[in-house]
C-alpha cells in the first residue's frame, strides 16, 4: 500500500464549519452513538431470552441490529474523538480499513433487508408451509450468504481505491473515510474505479432492490385476496416495519452510491448522516414499537427481574 501512495495519512474536515458549535456536536454524536448501542443491544437480548421470538424474522432482525452496532461504530466513535481536536486526522491504512469496513457492513445490510423481504413474502403468502420452509438450517444459510456477498462485492472496489496514487492533496471533505471524497483526492486516473464503485454498488442495490419491489408485489396481490379487512391488517402490520426501514435505507443508499460523485459538500454529508447515523438508530425503534411481540417479551423480562 505504501508503494502506491506519497500521502502517509489523511486530514478530515468533519463539520469545522459550524466551529462555534463543537461541544454541541459532540454531546449531539455521543448521545445517539450510546443510545444506537443500548437500544440494539438490548433488542438482541431481548430476541435471545425469549423463547417466543425464537423464529425466523427476530432472527434476521438480530442480524440487522448486530449490522447496525458495527456500521455505527465504524464511523461515530472517531468522529467524537476528533470534535476536540483542532487538526481531524487519519492514517492512511486506517481510512482504507474505515471505508472497507463500513462499505462492506453497508452492502450486507443492504442485501440483509432483501433477505427479510423474501421472508415476509413466504410469511403471507405462503403461512401453512412457511414454517416448513424457513427451518433454523435455512435462516443460517440465507444470512451467511448476505455477509458473505456483502463482503466479495466490496473486496474488489476498496482494494481498487487503495491502490491509488495520491499526490499531495489529503483533505477529505467528509466526517469519515467514504468512496466519494477519496476518490476526488486521487491524481491518478480514477475513472476505472469510479466505474466499479458504481457497477459493484448499483448491482447490490438494484438487485435487492427488485427481490424487495418482487416481495412486495406479492405480498400485496395476496393481501388484496384477503376477504375480511381485519385479516389485511393482520397481514399488513407484519410487513409495516421492514417496509419503513427498506424504504428509509434504500432511498438515501441509492443518492450516495449508484452516482457516488454527483453530491458535493454539505448535501454529501447530510445524506451521509441519514444512513450511517440516524438509520442504526431509528430502525431498532421502528421494529419494537410497531411489533406487539417485541413489547411483550420486553414486558415479560422486566417483570421476571424486578
Amino acid at each position: 500500500m505504501r508503494n502506491h501512495t506519497n500521502v502517509k495519512e489523511f486530514i478530515i474536515l468533519g463539520f469545522s464549519n459550524i466551529q462555534k458549535y463543537q461541544n454541541v456536536l459532540f454531546v449531539f454524536f455521543l448521545t445517539i452513538y450510546i443510545t444506537t448501542l443500548t437500544v440494539n443491544i438490548s433488542l438482541i437480548t431481548i430476541i435471545r431470552f425469549v423463547r417466543q421470538l425464537h423464529k425466523p424474522m427476530y432472527f434476521f432482525l438480530c442480524n440487522l441490529s448486530f449490522l447496525e452496532l458495527g456500521y455505527i461504530s465504524v464511523t461515530v466513535p472517531k468522529i467524537i474523538v476528533d470534535i476536540p481536536r483542532k487538526i481531524k486526522s487519519i492514517s492512511f491504512s486506517s481510512c482504507i480499513t474505515q471505508l472497507f469496513f463500513f462499505t462492506f457492513l453497508g452492502a450486507t445490510e443492504t442485501i440483509l433487508l432483501a433477505v427479510m423481504s423474501f421472508d415476509r413474502f413466504l410469511a403471507v403468502c405462503f403461512p401453512l408451509h412457511y414454517i416448513s420452509i424457513m427451518s433454523h438450517k435455512v435462516c443460517f444459510i440465507l444470512a451467511a450468504a448476505s455477509w458473505v456477498l456483502g463482503f466479495l462485492t466490496t473486496s474488489f472496489p476498496i482494494i481498487k481505491i487503495s491502490q491509488l496514487h495520491f499526490c499531495s492533496a489529503n483533505v477529505i471533505n467528509h466526517f469519515f473515510c467514504e468512496s466519494a471524497p477519496l476518490l476526488k483526492l486521487s491524481c491518478s486516473n480514477s475513472y476505472f474505479n469510479e466505474l466499479t464503485v458504481i457497477i459493484c454498488a448499483s448491482s447490490v442495490i438494484l438487485s435487492s432492490v427488485l427481490l424487495t419491489m418482487m416481495s412486495y408485489g406479492y405480498i400485496l396481490r395476496t393481501i388484496l385476496k384477503i376477504p375480511s379487512v381485519t385479516g389485511k391488517q393482520k397481514a399488513a402490520s407484519t410487513c409495516a416495519s421492514h417496509l419503513l426501514v427498506v424504504t428509509t435505507f434504500y432511498s438515501t443508499m441509492f443518492a450516495m452510491y449508484i452516482k457516488p460523485t454527483a453530491s458535493e459538500g454539505s448535501v454529501n454529508k447530510v445524506m451521509a448522516l441519514f444512513y450511517a447515523v440516524f438509520t442504526p438508530l431509528v430502525n431498532p425503534f421502528i421494529y419494537s414499537l410497531r411489533n406487539k411481540e417485541v413489547k411483550e417479551a420486553l414486558l415479560f423480562l422486566v417483570k421476571r427481574r424486578f
